[in-house]
């Protein structure tokens, strides 16, 4: 039996998936991913997080897959120190960005490169917030000139959901939709990455680079950020407070993330994958 755990790559989101909505790891979660992982299973983080932030709570968990961080945008390995894949957004889409921080006075917008916040215009209110909950470095940019180029993994807009709409609308024309993808993570929240890179084509890469069968990758998500993962994996999962068209993505609705999400997914695939063969 142990030798087909090492058949199976599992991926988790962070936020309302492995963490209760008090951002806590439940132990149930904890004990579940450790047995995985000893009867050799592959089991990795997958999130809109950055390395400082992801690797929080990657260390907790105690693997050694690599893990998905900034949405897709990059693949890092934590045990060798290396970074596996990075595609940033292009400079072109860097300069259509700043425009529109120029265009919108008000809107907070946030770029996340692998390693630091960068916070610009207005209060960026949003992006301190994350970054002090999770005790990370951020660097305060007043000018464009003050912005890093050529890393920016993603960024974010917050700002009035008409205007997230206007954006969204425009990032998304014809003539934008070769430079960005962009999603929301709340009605007020706007997260924008190169095109092509999302959560599902980052998990179809690691999977590909540890020569994992498609067939033996499953996903568990909670949210619209988690549905270009959830389609892509042969074995979609979500969380038992999940939205229902999220729901309806998924072979299996586990319990809500308070109790426990990831140690109900592992236990699913084990006991309908793994211990019937």
């Amino acid at each position: 039996m142990n030798n087909t755990y090492s058949d199976w790559l599992l991926v988790s989101d962070i936020d309302g998936t492995l963490l209760d909505k008090k951002r806590r790891l439940p132990d149930v979660n904890k004990k579940a991913i450790q047995s995985f992982v000893d009867n050799g299973g592959n089991f990795t983080l997958c999130s809109g997080r950055n390395l400082q932030s992801l690797g929080i709570h990657y260390k907790k968990i105690n693997v050694k897959t690599p893990a998905i961080c900034l949405n897709g945008a990059g693949i890092y390995d934590f045990y060798s120190e290396k970074e596996l894949f990075y595609t940033p957004i292009s400079p072109e889409g860097e300069k259509i960005l700043l425009d529109i921080c120029d265009k919108y006075k008000t809107i907070q917008f946030t770029v996340f490169d692998m390693n630091t916040v960068y916070l610009y215009t207005h209060k960026c209110l949003y992006g301190r917030i994350l970054s002090v909950l999770d005790g990370l470095p951020y660097k305060l940019c007043k000018t464009k000139a003050d912005l890093p180029t050529g890393r920016w993994g993603k960024a974010t807009i917050v700002t009035l959901p008409h205007i997230c709409r206007k954006i969204e609308k425009f990032l998304k024309n014809s003539d934008n939709i070769k430079l960005f993808d962009c999603f929301y993570t709340s009605p007020i929240s706007l997260e924008i990455v190169h095109s092509g890179v999302n959560k599902g084509s980052a998990v179809a890469k690691l999977a590909d680079y540890l020569k994992i069968n498609a067939q033996n990758v499953a996903a568990i998500g909670d949210y619209y950020n988690d549905e270009a993962m959830l389609r892509s994996v042969n074995h979609p999962v979500c969380c038992g407070q999940a939205p229902d068209d999220i729901k309806a993505l998924c072979e299996y609705v586990t319990c809500h993330c308070n109790d426990g999400a990831v140690n109900d997914f592992i236990n699913y695939v084990e006991t309908n994958y793994i211990k019937r063969r």
